[in-house]
């Protein structure tokens, strides 16, 4: 269970930790020793782990009782909390028994009361239980929730079950070593997962312009415009780029550098302008994506040129690439340095021909 939080007078507390029987508190500034102190605690955090906790203590009881399913671990979660269940499978029918039958001992007003044992109580032995820690001294604390459960726990919990007001099981997940996760809320957590749940959907309804029962129908529409969209998108830039190919192949003498940047490209047509134009005499240097901050590029042209370019255009645009056979492309951090890249490349095709 996570620690609890609050104040010693004025000064927060960020950790509490356990030393041995020491509680070692962690705070931001010092304390005068032996000054007497108000301490104020986190409520609303302890009410939560206090109603997460005892739900699990009630859903492990309950599940073994019911099924045979054993818990092995649990996780309490900011959001959502999980119980390891040491089942390879729990059925939807399963789930649903469950969720019923704690919310009926919920309903039941089922006290919920701490006790402490000595270490060597031979009641201890009839308490569920995965070990004291190496660490521990003094008395045993068991939690035993009338009639249906009695366990070794350190944890802070309800004083009845009626606090934990209701729980929601969500469903399972598949854990590890033919284990089950079981996913539930507690208490307000319920609540609070409603009223989320609430406002999404009146956010859908006035997005979608309908009721909430044709939300899923409505976006599939959606999707299904969307695909389509994409597909005549991707069509149009395929040709684009055949198009921006020819008409710089048309030209009475074509230069040996073809620099080119188009926001709303991608690889595929930057690669199809490579394909077109040829790059067996032609540096092409290619770019997509914002103008000024990431993107995509392409260096394209005769190979040793490229393999000797590549990494250092890649350097510029402060991004990383990898190329083979006269094609280095990869990903850009700085497209507004597309300009420095572009007199790098002038430079050297000056330098190869050096009467042009």
């Amino acid at each position: 269970q996570p620690d609890d939080r609050g104040l010693i007078g004025a000064v927060p507390v960020l950790r509490v930790t356990r030393r041995g029987p020491e509680a070692v508190h962690f705070v931001p500034a010092a304390l005068e020793p032996g000054a007497e102190v108000l301490l104020s605690l986190d409520w609303e955090r302890r009410f939560d782990h206090m109603q997460q906790h005892s739900g699990q203590h009630l859903i492990s009881a309950i599940a073994e009782q019911m099924f045979g399913f054993k818990t092995t671990s649990w996780e309490l979660g900011r959001q959502r909390s999980v119980i390891e269940l040491d089942t390879p499978l729990v059925t939807a029918e399963q789930v649903e028994a469950l969720e019923k039958s704690v919310n009926e001992k919920i309903r039941d007003r089922v006290p919920v009361t701490v006790r402490e044992l000595a270490a060597d109580d031979p009641e201890i032995e009839t308490v569920k239980s995965r070990g004291l820690p190496d660490d521990h001294v003094g008395p045993v604390r068991v939690v035993d929730i009338k009639g249906i459960d009695s366990n070794m726990c350190c944890g802070t919990h309800v004083s009845n079950l009626s606090d934990l007001q209701v729980i929601k099981l969500l469903g399972v997940e598949k854990g590890k070593k033919n284990k089950t996760n079981l996913i539930f809320l507690a208490g307000n957590r319920v609540l609070k997962s409603i009223e989320q749940s609430h406002n999404t959907e009146k956010a859908l309804t006035s997005l979608l312009k309908n009721g909430p029962g044709e939300h899923i129908e409505a976006v599939k529409r959606l999707q299904s415009s969307v695909k389509l969209l994409q597909k005549n998108n991707l069509n149009l830039l395929r040709d684009i780029a055949v198009l921006i190919a020819r008409d710089f192949k048309s030209k009475p003498a074509p230069k040996q550098l073809f620099v080119l940047h188009r926001k709303e490209g991608d690889s595929e047509f930057m690669n199809i302008i490579a394909n077109e134009i040829g790059t067996e005499e032609t540096l092409l240097f290619l770019t997509v994506g914002d103008e000024k901050e990431a993107g995509l590029f392409l260096l394209a042209g005769p190979v040793e040129a490229v393999e000797n370019l590549g990494p250092r255009v890649a350097e510029l645009l402060g991004g990383k690439g990898a190329g083979k056979r006269g094609r280095f492309q990869g990903k850009a951090a700085k497209m507004s340095r597309r300009g420095e890249v572009q007199a790098l490349l002038q430079e050297f095709i000056s330098h190869q021909n050096p009467g042009a």
